[in-house]
């Protein structure tokens, strides 16, 4: 039974580390990454799509993106995707593909995007720390219900604790790793 809960445990814990993975890749580090466009969404053919679906993208340059539709009649749709979107990069489009001129960041623009770095940090360990709790949960659960002793509840509630501390070590090297990359732009 609690090797059942770790199991759980460290498999949502790891999906979490995905997801700050996959949110810090989508913000801009000063370099043109196909990533950041990921969230993007495009109304095309009566239904919202992401634009890596309509179009292809790549990064000829360090600072340059081009989103090269695969359907023309498109590109105004994409277009107009990325300028509702919070990228804050004007689209330059030049009748079949759209370029995109990602600006040199400013020391004030690092400054926030790093503050937003380590918000996405925190809430990955506020979602760490409450996965935590649900198996913390489940093992008292279990010793209520007489299935487990004083000292294996004790011994899975250090296990789960050792375990969350290693993932949390692991947000901290990912956000680190992240600021370096911003400041270092």
């Amino acid at each position: 039974m609690v090797k059942d809960i770790v199991n759980k445990l460290q498999e949502k814990m790891t999906k979490t580390i995905s997801v700050l993975k996959s949110d810090l890749s989508t913000m801009k580090a000063g370099r043109a990454n196909p990533t950041m466009l990921d969230r993007i969404q495009v109304e095309c053919y009566g239904s919202m799509c992401p634009i890596s679906q309509v179009a292809n993208i790549s990064s000829p340059e360090p600072r340059l993106l081009v989103v090269t539709p695969w359907d023309k009649s498109t590109l105004k749709d994409i277009e107009k995707a990325i300028l509702k979107s919070d990228l804050g990069i004007n689209p330059n489009n030049d009748g079949s593909v759209i370029r995109l001129l990602v600006p040199e960041l400013t020391e004030e623009t690092r400054k926030t995007i790093v503050k937003n770095v380590k918000k996405t940090g925190e809430e990955s360990k506020v979602a760490l720390r409450s996965i935590r709790k649900d198996a913390n949960d489940k093992i008292k659960a279990l010793k209520k219900d007489g299935e487990l002793t004083e000292d294996e509840t004790k011994k899975a509630e250090d296990e789960v604790q050792k375990i969350t501390d290693n993932f949390v070590k692991e947000i901290d090297k990912i956000v680190i790793a992240k600021e370096k990359e911003i400041m270092s732009v």
